[in-house]
């Protein structure tokens, strides 16, 4: 982990906690409102099994980490992870998000960076979608959040009563990011048409048991993008990356290699 100051411009400096694993090809890799520690195994895994640098920040105001007042949505957090990657002089990067992280991950795509060779969208939030609402996850239990994001939500379950004060204060603190960040509706009305703007090769991978944002959504997602491959992962939930990390590792390399074939 370290820290990065980046000077976002019409914000100002922003403190970016950074963790940097791996060495081979690059990856940014964009975690959901859930927190950086929805991701971590995932970075672990792709470092680990594969020749991969994976860089995975977290989000301003998540995991505890301060965010400047001017940091609010997310065309804002794909500025500053367009700079990032210049900062640290990444070129061929392939950009991974999950759930809001998708969202950020296809703004970022949209700002047409050179440094990014590829797009893959992981259960992503952000367009709307008639019929296929985004379910609103604020007035849930941490049992009814199982139910709707997980394929096997049993082994998932955490305990309310076995968490420290810490860890609820750090739920609470999430929470509170993603609403400054996504809003109540958890989408941007303009953003499906903006989506035909990208240019790089992207792959939407889904979990076909997704009842945060279901199969249908994730299907328009693709649509939306020229060119876009649309994969489905067996009994997969809105968190592939937790609950079948292999599928998606095996789906995330196949197209980091060859982007262009699919």
């Amino acid at each position: 982990m370290t820290t990065l100051t980046l000077d976002l411009a019409g914000t100002g400096p922003v403190d970016l906690t950074v963790d940097d694993r791996g060495d081979g090809r690059p990856f940014l890799l964009l975690h959901g409102g859930g927190g950086p520690q929805t991701v971590a195994g995932f970075a672990e895994l792709l470092a680990t099994k594969e020749p991969a640098r994976v860089i995975t920040p977290t989000h301003p105001g998540f995991g505890g980490t301060p965010r400047p007042d001017g940091l609010a949505g997310m065309a804002g957090l794909a500025a500053l992870y367009r700079d990032l990657l210049d900062r640290l002089g990444l070129d061929d990067v392939t950009v991974i998000g999950n759930s809001i992280g998708g969202w950020i991950a296809a703004e970022l795509a949209l700002l047409g960076s050179p440094r990014i060779s590829g797009l893959v969208l992981v259960d992503g939030v952000g367009i709307e979608v008639e019929g296929h609402p985004v379910t609103d996850i604020s007035p849930l239990s941490l049992d009814e959040l199982a139910r709707l994001s997980y394929h096997d939500p049993a082994a998932f379950r955490i305990d309310p009563a076995a968490m420290t004060d810490a860890q609820r204060a750090g739920m609470a603190a999430n929470r509170a990011a993603l609403q400054v960040y996504a809003g109540a509706r958890m989408a941007d009305p303009g953003l499906r048409g903006r989506l035909a703007a990208i240019a790089c090769p992207a792959l939407v991978v889904w979990g076909d048991a997704d009842r945060i944002v279901d199969p249908g959504y994730g299907r328009a997602y693709a649509a939306a993008i020229p060119g876009a491959w649309f994969e489905l992962l067996a009994e997969t939930g809105h968190l592939p990356q937790l609950e079948s990390p292999e599928l998606l590792l095996r789906a995330v390399w196949a197209f980091a290699e060859a982007p262009a074939a699919r």
